[in-house]
């Protein structure tokens, strides 16, 4: 690791996949394809040495340069489907960095489905990860809305709760929400590691993980099509803000 500033390496997973919303990586979002906006966003934060995009897409790797992210090489469809695991690209693209000659401290994930996540997020999870040398890694999480105390699994005839827990003698599924711990679900918004966790322990996030609480919609994530409805609206009411973007939008005919 470099005495001074780790050198870090952002990735932006797109590819090209996806069911729920078809092409949500490249939709226009306010003007811009949905993607630019994490590009953007982790370039202008000035945490990275370099911000690439990992797609399997060419059409999507056009749209990613266009915005100032680098594109070396493409995913291998073996590792681009919609059951592949974070690890497997992140550990291929880190190997094909290094056979590049390009090494790396620290990387992160910075998803294109959350568009409202600003450079200022990157800097203070960036500042806060490298302030604690003994984590692994750096998760962004938020409160969960639904309570795990509240939920169940069916065996058969009957229901069992998922977490049989109580506040003295009263079980956590008939307790006021009030009553029950914090419980936080993890976003899709951001993550850092050091290059070491997934290139020697396979794992992307290790054991020792740094929460990140998420604030207003810094984690609201896009992968349904009434989640790309609301953010429009957000937009729209001036609830929501996107990283800024001073590039002339994408045109394929450009």
């Amino acid at each position: 690791m470099s005495a001074s500033k780790p050198r870090a390496v952002a990735f932006i997973p797109a590819r090209s996949g996806s069911k729920r919303v078809p092409n949500k990586n490249v939709l226009e979002l306010a003007g811009h394809p949905m993607l630019a906006y994490s590009v953007r966003a982790a370039i202008d934060s000035g945490v990275f040495d370099a911000v690439i995009c990992a797609t399997d897409s060419e059409q999507y790797a056009a749209v990613a340069r266009h915005y100032g992210a680098e594109v070396p090489f493409l995913r291998d469809a073996a590792i681009s489907g919609d059951k592949s695991p974070d690890i497997e690209w992140v550990v291929w693209m880190l190997e094909q960095l290094n056979q590049q000659g390009r090494t790396f401290d620290a990387f992160s994930i910075l998803r294109p489905t959350s568009p409202f996540r600003l450079p200022t997020t990157i800097r203070s999870a960036w500042e806060t990860f490298v302030a604690d040398p003994r984590a692994d890694s750096l998760r962004a999480i938020e409160k969960c809305k639904q309570h795990p105390g509240k939920m169940w699994v069916v065996r058969g005839q009957r229901m069992l709760p998922l977490m049989p827990f109580s506040n003295g003698d009263t079980p956590w599924h008939s307790s006021q929400y009030a009553a029950l711990p914090e419980v936080y679900a993890q976003d899709a918004s951001l993550e850092l590691a050091w290059t070491r966790v997934p290139l020697e322990q396979h794992s992307i996030a290790g054991e020792a993980v740094i929460p990140f609480i998420s604030q207003g919609l810094e984690g609201y994530d896009i992968n349904e099509p009434e989640d790309w409805w609301l953010a429009e609206r957000l937009l729209a009411n001036g609830q929501a803000i996107l990283p800024m973007i001073d590039i002339a939008p994408y045109s394929a005919d450009a």
